[in-house]
């Protein structure tokens, strides 16, 4: 399978999309649609289509399909280092790796073109960025980018990061919270792991695919996924019987 066609497949998950409901929305039969994926017959104008139907632009397919294998999964230690020591200069890193342009960037923050200008110069000789003519910015660094475990801006802001984030009620943000706990067998364990594991991916394609919206139109979404063997305080607090 190409890899096109297989970035097209997970637009269409992503999205969540059956092959029907694209068959309907570009007045195809389901079984020609699944006929054009397995075989991977795409004219230009019938891929041109499907992906006005999936509100993706065809050069922004491409740019998925290549992949960011060639860029950094990580920052290294001194990059992180340098970040972590400089709230600002790691705000505004953030905010470009999210695709923010400087002019977003002064619009909605205290900060002046100059300013906004100079760190970008200083993420430029970190080496995250390459500061382009016409005040354009190329990242180095891939989209699905991950702190380092324990890393330089993990242990500066990790703490205090997760805090904020659990301090609300997540229903009167128009978010949601749950807490699930049963006994499961060690295979049930590894399932749920792989699956939080390909939710925390989708987290980074969801992004990459709207990174093409105005900075406006996108808001920051937190997710946090965690599963570990537990022993509920209400169990934990039991006599045990001795043996």
């Amino acid at each position: 399978m190409s890899p096109l066609i297989s970035t097209l497949k997970r637009v269409l998950k992503t999205r969540g999309l059956t092959y029907a409901e694209l068959a309907q929305r570009i007045a195809l039969s389901e079984a020609s649609v699944k006929r054009l994926f397995s075989q991977g017959t795409f004219t230009l104008e019938r891929l041109e289509q499907i992906c006005a139907a999936l509100e993706i632009d065809v050069f922004e397919l491409a740019k998925l399909a290549r992949g960011e294998q060639a860029r950094a999964q990580e920052l290294t230690v001194k990059q992180e280092q340098q970040l972590a020591k400089d709230r600002v200069l790691l705000g505004v890193f953030y905010l470009t790796y999210n695709g923010w342009q400087i002019n977003d960037i002064v619009a909605q923050y205290e900060l002046s073109h100059a300013q906004v200008f100079a760190l970008l110069r200083k993420l430029d000789g970190i080496g995250v960025l390459d500061l382009l003519p016409n005040e354009q910015v190329r990242l180095k660094v891939a989209r699905n980018l991950r702190l380092r475990r324990r890393g330089p801006i993990e242990t500066a802001y990790g703490r205090a990061v997760v805090g904020e984030f659990l301090s609300p009620e997540f229903d009167r943000v128009g978010g949601m919270f749950r807490v699930e706990f049963r006994e499961l067998s060690s295979a049930s364990f590894e399932v749920l792991k792989r699956k939080l594991e390909r939710l925390a991916d989708e987290v980074h394609e969801l992004a990459e695919l709207d990174s093409m919206l105005p900075s406006a139109d996108r808001q920051t979404i937190g997710v946090a996924v965690g599963l570990r063997p537990w022993t509920v305080s209400m169990v934990s607090g039991l006599p045990v019987r001795k043996r």
